[in-house]
């Protein structure tokens, strides 16, 4: 009697701590679908009426690009706009952001068509297989909708489940056949396109691991002579010694005057108008002419006193930055004049020592790195040499790389010996395994608050949670865990990145791609295993803590309440993240503030009124890849989150092809070509498996009402998909695989091959590509044809040094990209420390005067200062009127 007692007494206070988990649940999910509600609707109302007060945040592609990649106005009824979104064609994005953007925006239209079918389908036949008659059930949670609901009486209904896990699948791996296809089709006809195909950047492979043997310019173009066209030019990477460091010093010190100047100037009208003020007050003096100041090199020191000058901080190491009251204090503008001159005349020296080297292996000085950059005249020979082996010893010019650009290359990163490149290698793979544990620790607690109920209720210490209002405690279950975990999540990639470049990684570009891999691997353990571990153990705490011989029944049954918080987190990405997308509220707030409060430079009023934002895919992606993998997971398990997932796919598609069409610019430079995008599809699969897994662990630890194993067959059937879905994933990457980063012989007769027939093409795409950032394109253009006409006459150059060697070779694409003098011009794949000139100093005219005596100055110490297009008023602001001068 005493065990049928106690026995009793259990089922009843599990059935209890059930139904108030549930309860619970509800609630927490109604909180966060009310509170992100209100918040749409609030940012979205903010958006409509901010946007036609704001082009340059909310509609800068309408005028800032080149005329034919400008969009058209989006609207001029306020109210129009989601109409104009939703009826814009995203194939557009190609032809104006690239090919990396166009998926991106693909990969999310794809997510919708994927789950529209599984939506209604589940929603169908699930939720009334999950809820109706079941005997553990509640009719009143969100919990009777979920694959542990059903009571152990009902097993039968778990075939259901099976049968639409199979039918589920068949259906993605069909997309992403579908999807895979037109991929490659797509980025072959980009490879192959005029435009792309006329580049140097598309013509250009890097070489890494060279021998001592081959670091010469005719033993590289002897050994790549044997590819189709031959090779055009080879750049040498060298040894720099001390340039990088002196070009980085001279970019700071240009930095900090530009802002210092524009500060004086700031502080020298705001003082006048002070004196103007307190004039006004005095008696007037006939003729008084105290307000003339004349114009000359003291005229600073006349009106700003010495101690409201801009000052600088030095840093206490030069590799750091200036911190804020560390280091010592000096006057900016003094400062950075000074360092200005060192640094040009120690360049200019250097430079002209590192031009006089006429054989890198013949001195000492600038001894060449073992690494190159080799342009050929062929499209399909840069391909060729990308793909064949090139040295007989193991690891020597193994690691080729196709398709960069010189403003996208990590050149700090060129010299890794290969042996060396694999030691980091592992140890930056060590440390991101070593870094993962270590993040389990504060994801696990935000995976615990998550089920605050649970621990209210086993915890006696924590019941006073419980007892606060219910929508503070549905605030702290269902708002601040996704919130937190988010914050959490946005300090990864600054450390991920730094892993990458430790590795070795030679671009940019690189390092995204395998930031994408490194973040997503965080964002899959953390932001689901281990809250789905910990929210759904915690679930089951009060039951676990009383009948510990029944944990795999209880874990099997309370591990789908971990919904609830995945549920939270769509809805919070969903509404409140999209709305957020829109109105984009840090930028606008930045806009603001430096446009109407701060006295900014004139540089900085560019990049806010013309400079495009961009986005950075080695998060964007994986953060989008995570709620994939999170739907797909609970697709069977938690069918109401089928619904939340279309609307949130549907939703990311409107804002990310608004963003696209009518905000972003994605830098060309860091162009891929889409290859972010397959990552994405192995990202898919991840979901099948973790779907599949669960599921098949969820059949056999299902038990009836005899506490025997009551799912084995589905179970088993479950094993036989896994190993389905990860047979199509190999014919998947098999089939795929070698058709993504190259161009194949077959389509070899497409390329062009660079004369004089396609010079005309490739100068154009080279102009189009200066001029993305433009506010005049003609203007721009125009500079750049004088640029270029001033670097022809230039014969200062390398290039130039060896025209006697190369006068018989027949003319190709390095004549459109020839790099020039140090002081103008395009800088082909030279170091920026060996060819970049002095940035100009870019100042405002201002009421007082002031910004032409502080341009003699700087002129008289050789600096190069500009006042073109830019003007201060009587307050201190900053306004342009067209584009940063050229360098």
């Amino acid at each position: 009697m005493l065990d049928s007692h106690l026995s009793n007494t259990l089922v009843s206070r599990s059935s209890s701590g059930i139904s108030d988990a549930s309860s619970a649940s509800t609630a927490t999910f109604v909180t966060a679908l009310v509170f992100n509600a209100i918040v749409f609707g609030g940012e979205l109302a903010a958006f409509t009426l901010l946007r036609p007060y704001f082009p340059a945040i909310y509609q800068p592609r309408t005028y800032v690009p080149p005329e034919e990649k400008r969009a058209k106005n989006l609207t001029s009824n306020i109210l129009l706009w989601p109409y104009v979104v939703v009826m814009a064609n995203y194939g557009d994005i190609k032809a104006v952001n690239g090919l990396d953007a166009y998926f991106f925006v693909r990969f999310l239209r794809m997510m919708v068509r994927v789950l529209i079918p599984i939506w209604l389908i589940s929603w169908i036949i699930l939720l009334p297989v999950d809820s109706v008659g079941t005997s553990s059930g509640t009719s009143d949670s969100l919990t009777q909708f979920e694959f542990g609901n059903i009571g152990r009486h009902q097993q039968s209904r778990l075939w259901a489940h099976l049968v639409l896990a199979w039918v589920f699948t068949v259906w993605i791996w069909w997309n992403i056949n579908h999807e895979m296809s037109h991929f490659v089709t797509t980025r072959q006809r980009w490879l192959i396109d005029p435009a792309q195909a006329s580049s140097a950047q598309a013509n250009t492979i890097l070489v890494t691991g060279v021998p001592q043997r081959y670091l010469t310019e005719s033993a590289l173009k002897e050994l790549f002579s044997h590819l189709p066209g031959g090779v055009s030019k080879v750049w040498l990477n060298r040894d720099l010694k001390e340039m990088p460091d002196l070009h980085e010093r001279r970019v700071t010190a240009c930095k900090v005057l530009e802002s210092a100047e524009t500060s004086l100037m700031n502080t020298a009208v705001k003082i006048r108008n002070k004196q103007q003020k307190k004039a006004a007050k005095a008696a007037k003096k006939a003729g008084d002419k105290s307000g003339d100041t004349d114009r000359n090199a003291n005229l600073a020191e006349k009106l700003v006193p010495r101690k409201k000058r801009p000052t600088y901080r030095l840093p206490i190491l030069s590799f750091l930055p200036s911190l804020p009251l560390i280091g010592k204090k000096v006057d900016a503008i003094e400062w950075a004049r000074e360092e200005i001159v060192i640094t040009n005349t120690a360049l200019r020296e250097s430079r002209r020592a590192l031009a006089r080297e006429p054989d890198p292996n013949s001195s000492q000085l600038y001894p060449p790195l073992n690494s190159a950059f080799v342009l050929f005249d062929r499209q399909i020979a840069a391909h060729m040499a990308a793909q064949t082996l090139t040295h007989h010893a193991p690891y020597r010019m193994a690691e080729k790389h196709i398709g960069l650009a010189p403003d996208d290359v990590i050149w700090s990163n060129l010299n890794m010996n290969p042996y060396e490149a694999k030691v980091r290698t592992a140890i930056a793979w060590g440390f991101t395994l070593g870094l993962i544990i270590l993040w389990a620790f504060p994801v696990a607690f935000i995976g615990a608050v998550s089920n605050i109920h649970s621990l209210c209720a086993t915890y006696g210490w924590l019941a006073w949670v419980c007892k606060l209002p219910p929508v503070i405690v549905g605030i702290i279950s269902g708002i601040l865990p996704p919130t937190l975990l988010a914050v959490l999540m946005m300090l990864l990639p600054i450390v991920l990145r730094l892993v990458a470049r430790f590795e070795g990684k030679t671009t940019r570009s690189a390092v995204e791609l395998s930031l994408m891999t490194r973040y997503f691997l965080f964002q899959v353990i953390h932001s689901f295993l281990i809250v789905t571990l910990s929210s759904g153990i915690i679930a089951a705490l009060p039951q676990l803590v009383e009948d510990t011989s029944s944990i795999p029944a209880l874990l099997a049954n309370n591990l789908p309440k971990a919904s609830t918080f995945f549920l939270t987190y769509i809805i919070l990405q969903g509404l409140s993240g999209t709305a957020s997308g829109f109105l984009v509220i840090v930028p606008l707030a930045i806009y603001y503030v430096k446009l109407f409060l701060m006295g900014s430079t004139p540089r900085s009023i560019y990049n806010i009124k013309y400079q495009l934002r961009s986005v950075q895919w080695g998060t964007t992606f994986p953060t989008t890849t995570l709620l994939v993998v999170i739907t797909l997971a609970y697709s069977v398990i938690s069918p109401i989150i089928n619904g939340l997932a279309v609307a949130t796919f549907f939703l990311f598609y409107q804002l990310w092809k608004y963003m696209f069409l009518w905000q972003l610019g994605q830098p060309r430079a860091t162009e891929t070509g889409g290859r972010f995008f397959p990552k994405a599809i192995q990202h898919i699969f991840v979901g099948l498996y973790l779907q599949q897994i669960c599921l098949a662990a969820l059949f056999f630890l299902a038990q009836d009402a005899s506490n025997m194993a009551s799912a084995i067959p589905e179970g088993a059937l479950m094993i036989v998909l896994i190993a389905f879905t990860a047979f199509f994933h190999i014919i998947i990457n098999n089939s795929y695989g070698p058709l993504i980063d190259y161009v194949p012989l077959t389509l070899a007769g497409q390329d062009i091959k660079h004369s004089d027939e396609n010079r005309e093409a490739t100068e154009q795409a080279l102009k189009d590509n200066a001029s993305v950032h433009s506010v005049d394109v003609s203007q721009q253009e125009k500079s750049h044809q004088q640029d270029a006409s001033e670097g022809s006459k230039s014969g200062q150059t390398r290039a130039e040094d060896l025209e006697d060697a190369e006068r018989g070779a027949p003319e190709s694409l390095e004549d459109s990209i020839r790099g020039v003098d140090e002081e103008a011009g395009p800088k082909d794949f030279y170091h920026p420390a060996s060819v970049a000139p002095q940035p100009t100093i870019w100042m405002p005219q201002d009421p007082l005067g002031l910004a032409e005596a502080e341009e003699s100055v700087n002129k008289e110490k050789g600096i190069k200062v500009s006042v073109r297009d830019a003007l201060m008023d009587d307050q201190g602001h900053v306004d342009i009127s067209g584009a940063p001068p050229e360098d």
